[in-house]
């Protein structure tokens, strides 16, 4: 009958990274005013669950980096596979799925759902750019969309039969420009006076092993030459509070843990010592100074160095086609190295000004905004598609 509402439709949505819990969480969001009767249950963080994300298994638990590292992590992945393979399957099973980054998970789930008939869109797709070229058949063959965040991916998927629309970047929906450095110190009740550093180890386990030790003690070194230096580092992850609070508790060094907006944190820092991943780009979003740190189990990063085949390991440089910011990678990631950069952006006005240009070109490469409405009109569509082929309806 005519007048009665739209069957509800279902999403499943995946991602193990804190980056891809926040750009599910806009995408959710956007969704919700595009398109009401489309409800997204899944895997994912915090940030998704608040957006009305149904949270099946928290994406913190599958999230590692490293060819090694994941070995270990193996019996927890595939109990998660498992499960999501059974969603897929199921009698209520989801309209669409929707994937962000999380590759090698991801590809397998979608294979997965390509068998059981469920359309798959990949948002923030795999980085065959970077490595493994040879992916791009792969993916062609198992996903039936792609949303591409780089103005130069769809190029890649020239002649493979899948759907590549570029829609720019999601960081881009949720960066706003806000208070300066002096007010939102002040605002934390800290004193504008000297320098403000920041400290992003990441938002993995095996980030804070390879590389969080790294930064406490370039931040040690850094606390000798500049005695009245503060440090900012914020949690991306609640579950690795408690290690963090643990570690810092062996150190003297003036540390305040953030939980407040990124971009603010970003903003209120004088320079950043990074991980390597998503983060960079937010940086260079608000244009401070950084280095980034990149830091792997030694057997992962041989690996790894034969498979990469890019110059840059930050995005930020990837995004700017040239080191705009010092990268310290694996034996070249020492105290001294990281610290002596630092202290450089701190002590050389130009210096900073030339890295600060740098970021702003960087920003002006990314587009847009718009991103995740972009993303939500193609997840709408996919899954009313799957509705009128179907006829499914769930109770």
């Amino acid at each position: 009958m005519s007048g009665n509402p739209a069957p509800a439709r279902r999403a499943l949505i995946v991602t193990g990274e804190a980056s891809g819990d926040l750009h599910g969480a806009n995408l959710i969001h956007a969704a919700r005013e595009q398109d009401p009767e489309l409800a997204f249950f899944g895997v994912g963080g915090p940030r998704m669950a608040e957006a009305g994300c149904e949270i099946l298994i928290s994406g913190e638990e599958l999230a590692v980096m490293g060819l090694v590292e994941v070995v270990g992590h193996l019996p927890v992945i595939w109990r998660a596979l498992r499960r999501l393979t059974r969603v897929l399957k199921g009698p209520e099973r989801p309209d669409v799925l929707v994937l962000i980054d999380f590759a090698e998970f991801n590809l397998q789930l979608a294979a997965r759902a390509k068998k059981a008939g469920v359309p798959v869109l990949y948002y923030v797709s795999p980085q065959v750019w970077a490595w493994r070229r040879g992916r791009v058949k792969r993916i062609a063959r198992v996903v039936d969309r792609l949303a591409a965040i780089f103005p130069f991916e769809p190029e890649l998927y020239r002649g493979q039969d899948i759907e590549v629309d570029y829609v720019g970047h999601p960081l881009l929906d949720e960066f706003e420009a806000g208070r300066d450095r002096d007010a939102l110190l002040r605002s934390w009740d800290m004193d504008p006076v000297g320098p403000v550093i920041g400290l992003f180890p990441g938002s993995r386990r095996n980030e804070l092993k390879y590389i969080f030790d790294t930064l406490l003690q370039s931040a040690l070194e850094l606390k000798r030459q500049f005695p009245n230096a503060r440090f900012l580092l914020p949690v991306a992850a609640d579950s690795l509070r408690g290690e963090i609070e643990r570690r810092l508790a062996a150190t003297e060094l003036p540390v305040r843990l953030m939980e407040e907006n990124i971009h603010d944190v970003i903003r209120a820092c004088d320079a950043i010592m990074t991980v390597s991943g998503t983060v960079t780009l937010q940086i260079a979003l608000s244009g401070t100074p950084m280095a980034i740190v990149y830091k792997l189990a030694p057997l992962s990063y041989a690996i790894g160095r034969r498979l990469i085949r890019v110059p840059h390991i930050g995005l930020a440089n990837i995004v700017a086609g040239r080191e705009v910011v010092r990268e310290f990678i694996q034996e070249q990631a020492t105290p001294a190295n990281i610290a002596a950069e630092i202290a450089a952006i701190l002590r050389d006005d130009a210096y900073q000004r030339s890295i600060r240009q740098g970021l702003a070109e960087v920003r002006e490469q990314m587009g847009e905004g718009g991103c995740s409405g972009r993303v939500a009109a193609m997840v709408s569509e996919l899954s009313k598609r799957r509705v009128k082929n179907c006829g499914t309806v769930h109770p």
